[in-house]
């Protein structure tokens, strides 16, 4: 019976959008994402909620009424990114199609997509920080770290974050500084960090979860290559000449909205591609993220000098 390719492609899309969810370290925005609405194609609705404060009550009249304004804000994910593949038919047949698909899927999104989610989505947050005045440069220094983190985590709090609601994502070159600091044993403790829908075992400081995130992924901006111009066939992303690198970023956990979708994934068997005996596999990906304007103070960010 010939295979059914449609079958396979509801399953990859949807495993894939669960490996990013769970193995990006900036997995957990994706969380914030519960109500939003995506039917496909590059826009997403966000509700927005606006309702009125309270008012006096009146023992006669009894309560003021309050208005309640609720709308949805459209948004066009900026990040529409695909690639395809061949496998040769000699090489693969219905048999084993599905693992051998699964496999070349997985660790494309692995070494590839998912370095490129976290680079953006950390260097989109850094950028908006420092749009609102919410950045400062400092090379880290064993002596001097842990006041500096705490500085920002206090500056945040200041503005109404309490640290129970606070996530963390730091580098592991600032994190290898940190670790190093002699006062900040006595307060770190292990805590459970969920993230599509599994549990990690984080350090955390004050309770506040510690995600340590490799440096390439930390930079200030990136290029993200088109595939297509001289010097960028090879795809992906590299950071930008101008680039500076993120010490951490410290946000309330439900601001940084996280959207990523695979858009679609279509398999075309060796009949059916005109290009070549082989199976075909597109691959398109959108994703973005999304700081609300008044969320903005609740980010705060550390970057090297």
């Amino acid at each position: 019976m010939p295979i059914n390719t449609l079958e396979y492609a509801k399953l990859f899309q949807t495993e894939l959008d669960k490996q990013v969810a769970q193995q990006a370290t900036s997995g957990w925005m994706e969380s914030n994402a519960g109500q939003v609405k995506y039917n496909g194609g590059d826009e997403i609705k966000i509700p927005d909620i606006v309702v009125q404060g309270l008012a006096d009550y009146d023992r006669d009249n009894g309560f003021n009424q309050g208005s309640v304004t609720f709308k949805y804000q459209t948004h066009t994910l900026t990040q529409d990114r695909g690639r395809t593949f061949q496998l040769d038919a000699m090489d693969v047949d219905e048999t084993n199609f599905g693992t051998t698909a699964a496999n070349v899927m997985s660790e494309f999104q692995r070494l590839h997509v998912i370095p490129e989610i976290d680079a953006y989505r950390y260097s989109k947050l850094a950028a908006l920080a420092a749009d609102a005045g919410n950045s400062g440069t400092y090379t880290p220094d064993e002596a001097d770290i842990l006041d500096k983190l705490y500085d920002d985590i206090f500056a945040i709090a200041g503005r109404g974050v309490d640290l129970a609601n606070m996530v963390i994502s730091i580098s592991y070159p600032a994190y290898q500084v940190l670790t190093k600091n002699s006062q900040l044993q006595k307060k770190l403790d292990v805590t459970q960090f969920g993230q599509g829908g599994i549990n990690l075992t984080v350090k955390s400081l004050e309770g506040i979860p510690l995600v340590p995130v490799v440096a390439s992924r930390m930079k200030s901006a990136y290029v993200f290559n088109d595939g297509s111009t001289a010097g960028q066939t090879a795809g992906g992303f590299v950071p930008d000449a101008d680039a500076k690198d993120i010490n951490w970023i410290i946000s309330s956990r439900n601001t940084p909205i996280g959207i990523s979708k695979t858009d679609v994934v279509r398999i075309f068997d060796p009949q059916t591609n005109q290009k070549a005996n082989a199976w075909k596999l597109d691959y398109r990906k959108y994703h973005d993220l999304i700081v609300p304007d008044n969320k903005l103070a609740t980010v705060q960010v550390s970057l090297g000098a």
